[in-house]
């Protein structure tokens, strides 16, 4: 299974070329809870900080500026330490 990949302070031409900006946006606070992706998940977080665990993964570490995709079948705990704020879209 592919792992997750993140695309560091986005470039603003690629997001628009995504589409980003057109995705729905999903906020949550403060909290660690497991989640499970059915389907890829790319995602660009406008604002807080996230560490992901991927079941028998390491850490990694995300936040405001990033790109980055979850793919399909992977199990983690999200972890996050400033509230967040993200576009989303599944594929």
């Amino acid at each position: 299974m592919s792992q997750i990949t993140i695309e560091t302070q986005a470039d603003r031409d690629r997001l628009r070329q995504l589409g980003v900006f057109d995705w729905p946006v999903w906020t949550k606070e403060v909290s660690e809870f497991p989640w499970a992706y059915d389907a890829t998940e790319t995602c660009y977080f406008l604002e807080g900080s996230v560490i992901v665990t991927p079941e028998g993964g390491e850490p990694v570490s995300m936040g405001k500026g990033d790109l980055v995709s979850f793919p399909a079948g992977m199990r983690c705990r999200w972890q996050i330490l400033e509230d967040v704020s993200k576009h989303y879209t599944f594929s």
